[in-house]
Order: structure tokens, then sequence, then C-alpha cells
């Protein structure tokens, strides 16, 4: 997985915000995960047909973290949301 790879989110998935927090429910297996306000942002851009590298554009502006760790983080998440196909690489 690389930072410009296409990623679809998967149709038994329900995503809202709740309390600064992205909640997303797993309609296949009931199951409810919660994204904190960075993976929210990850998941918006992702929602709206954008790469893992423009959330890290847009990550990166608002937070002060090296940028190497920063896309670590997130490749990192995308494969932990790909694994619960809760994403589905395109």
């Amino acid at each position: 997985m690389n930072l410009t790879d296409a990623l679809a989110l998967s149709d038994d998935v329900v995503a809202r915000e709740v309390g600064g927090e992205t909640m997303l429910l797993d309609l296949a297996s009931g199951t409810y995960f919660g994204l904190d306000p960075v993976g929210g942002r990850l998941w918006a851009v992702l929602e709206q047909g954008g790469t893992v590298a423009q959330a890290c554009e847009q990550i990166a502006a608002d937070y002060d973290v090296s940028r190497d760790q920063l896309e670590a983080d997130m490749l990192a998440l995308v494969g932990q949301l790909v694994e619960r196909r809760l994403l589905v690489p395109g």
C-alpha cells in the first residue's frame, strides 16, 4: 500500500461524527470503530474520493508532526481499515 493507491469505502460502512470522533459502523458485522480527529480527517478525505497523500497534506498543515511519521501512521491506519474491510483497495 502506498500514499497514492486508490481506496474505496466499503458499502457496508456508515460513518458519523460524534463528539469530535468519527464513528464507523460495519453493518456486516455490527461492529463499531472509533477514529480520533486525525483519523477522521483521513476518512473524510477518502470519503470525498481523495488519496492518503492528500489527507497527509491537509493534516500536516494543521499539526506539528514530521511528514515521514505522519505518512507512516496514516499508512498503518489504512492497513488496519483494509484488514477490517472498512476500506477496499481500488
